[in-house]
């Protein structure tokens, strides 16, 4: 499996990650906690050594579930990178509501590494994409104290506004922006500031939330549990990525490639910073992204 530098922070990261919204169930119709312990495994396996989740993935769930398979493997803590995110809060109705106070970090910080059972993280991501800017030094301050704690190693953004991504760019140890990029969508000023100032470009949606695997169709629904179910896959944006998906299927395919295979090769040339985390459930679909990075 390739290996990349995770920005400026000497981390060594598989190019390929794992991204663990859709295992934690929240919005993606439920989960299957022992399907989602296998596919890890299989990941691990593959030589997939980095997952992006987040606290309020399942409400905690995606963090958990994580936790259980590296235990399960005894996977050394310093074998796998791990990278989690902050500013959500929410209720035991499932409402949810933005938080980044300093206070707020604190917790969720110890509720994360109670979660994960690991003492510390080696990426810390700021999940509120439109943040206040003008309290963004009152963040940076805070993840520099967990630094200085060891409780992270290095912090980024959650964010697709490139003016967010450079003014995060500013603390010392900030090594990442996450950002939502594949062959339809994506802001190329904001990976413009990844690359000038060698921050790694960490890719969510990268497979655009299931449409460039080619498995949904003209006629397909989704349920109302799932975050896609409003769709519409006969009309609309949904119908017209369907349309040029098949204008350039063809080129995608090529070299017995599978489609999420190439959208991912498209990916890695167009440019060098990005690691893409597309989700998963299942042990196929796992297996289908690994080995698009294997030669």
């Amino acid at each position: 499996m390739e290996v990349a530098k995770l920005g400026s922070s000497g981390i060594e990261v598989t190019r390929v990650a794992l991204g663990t919204w859709a295992i934690g169930g929240w919005l993606w119709g439920g989960t299957d906690v022992e399907q989602s312990v296998r596919a890890i495994h299989a990941a691990l396996d593959m030589g997939i050594t980095t997952v992006d989740t987040a606290p309020v993935y399942g409400f905690g769930l995606a963090e958990e579930i994580l936790a259980e398979a590296l235990a399960r493997q005894q996977v050394p803590r310093e074998k796998v990178i791990i990278a989690t995110k902050f500013g959500m809060e929410w209720d035991d109705k499932q409402n949810t509501w933005r938080n980044a106070r300093p206070e707020r970090i604190r917790k969720e910080i110890d509720d994360s590494l109670r979660r994960l059972r690991t003492d510390y993280i080696d990426l810390y991501q700021l999940h509120l994409g439109s943040y206040d800017l003008e309290r963004v030094d009152e963040v940076l301050e805070t993840l520099e104290r967990l630094v200085d704690d060891g409780m992270i190693l290095w912090y980024g953004w959650s964010t697709d506004d490139p003016v967010r991504a450079a003014s995060f760019a500013r603390g010392p140890h900030c090594t990442a922006i996450q950002q939502r990029f594949n062959i339809f969508e994506g802001n190329a000023e904001t990976l413009a500031v990844c690359e000038a100032e060698q921050l790694a470009s960490i890719v969510r949606g990268p497979l655009a939330q299931g449409i460039l695997t080619g498995k949904f169709t003209p006629e397909s629904s989704l349920p109302e549990n799932d975050v896609r179910h409003s769709w519409d896959f006969r009309e609309g944006e949904q119908a017209k990525r369907l349309e040029a998906l098949g204008a350039i299927r063809e080129v995608l395919t090529a070299q017995k490639r599978t489609l999420a295979q190439g959208a991912l090769g498209w990916l890695w040339a167009r440019s060098e910073a990005m690691i893409p985390i597309p989700g998963f459930k299942t042990v196929e679909q796992v297996e289908e992204n690994a080995a698009a990075m294997l030669p």
